[in-house]
Parts: C-alpha cells; sequence; structure tokens
C-alpha cells in the first residue's frame, strides 16, 4: 500500500523502478538468448525460451500495470511526458534511470521483432524446403519413391534394348 506522504510515495515508486529497470535487463539477455538460439538452430531450446519469455512479458506488464496505476494513486495523467514531468519536480535525480527503462524497452521491442523476422525467415524456408520436397516425391521424375527409397527416372524405353 502507498503511504499518503510525498516522501514515502517517491521512495515506493522509486523502487518501483528500479524492479522495472531489472526486469527489462532481464529480459533484453533473454532476447539474447532466443536470438542466438535461433541462430545456431537450437529448436529444444527455442521452446524453452519461449514459454520463459511469455512469463517475462507478463511480469513486465504487471510492473508497468503497478507503474501506471500508481501514478494515477498520485494524481498523476498518464499522458506522454507526465512520467518526466513529475519526476523533474519530485526527484530528478532519477530522470537517469526513467531514461534508461524507456531506452531498454525500445530495444526490447527491437529485439523482440528481430527474433520473430528470424522465425518467419526459417518458417519461410522450411515450408520452401518441404514444399520442394513434396513436389519432388510427386513429380514424374521425384527423387524418392512413397516407400523412402530413391526412384529412378520414368522412361518408355527398357534398359539394354535396341
Amino acid at each position: 500500500m502507498i503511504n499518503g506522504t510525498p516522501a514515502a510515495m517517491t521512495a515506493e515508486f522509486i523502487s518501483q523502478m528500479q524492479v522495472e529497470r531489472t526486469a527489462l535487463h532481464a529480459f533484453i539477455r533473454l532476447l539474447e538468448t532466443e536470438q542466438q538460439a535461433l541462430l545456431n538452430e537450437q529448436t529444444d531450446q527455442i521452446q524453452t525460451l519461449a514459454v520463459n519469455k511469455t512469463q517475462m512479458v507478463q511480469e513486465l506488464t504487471n510492473l508497468v500495470n503497478a507503474r501506471r496505476s500508481g501514478m494515477l494513486m498520485r494524481g498523476i495523467k498518464i499522458e506522454p511526458g507526465s512520467m518526466e514531468a513529475w519526476l523533474q519536480a519530485h526527484t530528478a535525480s532519477n530522470l537517469p534511470a526513467w531514461h534508461e527503462i524507456q531506452q531498454l524497452a525500445t530495444h526490447a521491442q527491437l529485439m523482440n521483432r528481430t527474433n520473430g523476422e528470424l522465425i518467419q525467415v526459417k518458417m519461410r524456408y522450411n515450408q520452401q524446403t518441404l514444399t520442394m520436397l513434396h513436389n519432388a516425391t510427386h513429380s514424374a521424375n521425384g527423387l524418392y519413391g512413397p516407400d523412402g527409397q530413391p526412384s529412378s527416372p520414368v522412361s518408355g524405353r527398357i534398359l539394354n534394348s535396341v
């Protein structure tokens, strides 16, 4: 519960900001690990990372919602620039921490978008490969027969015949 004194409100709010900043750092490390797993095609690790990522996104969402609720409880309207103004008025020394949170959030969004693009590229490549193999198995000059064994091209001529 937030105490009504300005000093207590400021201290609790700054504490919440530090928790959010720490969570963003951890999320970025997770995204970096995910990116390496995608680049190195470590499919087993990717599934585990996806579960962890979902949990961390929920945690970050809860932290942001708590910060916004705290702002509303303090009478701060959630509009662009209101956080900066409040920090400037109540605890200007913590503006760098707020700027870092903003930069970390932007960096996390970019990394997540990049990882999503990597996943899309890999999915397109896999789909193209599957399509090529599917087409090859169903064409007259297919590489493999239905039994998975190499098939030779069908021709109207019997080998060694004149």
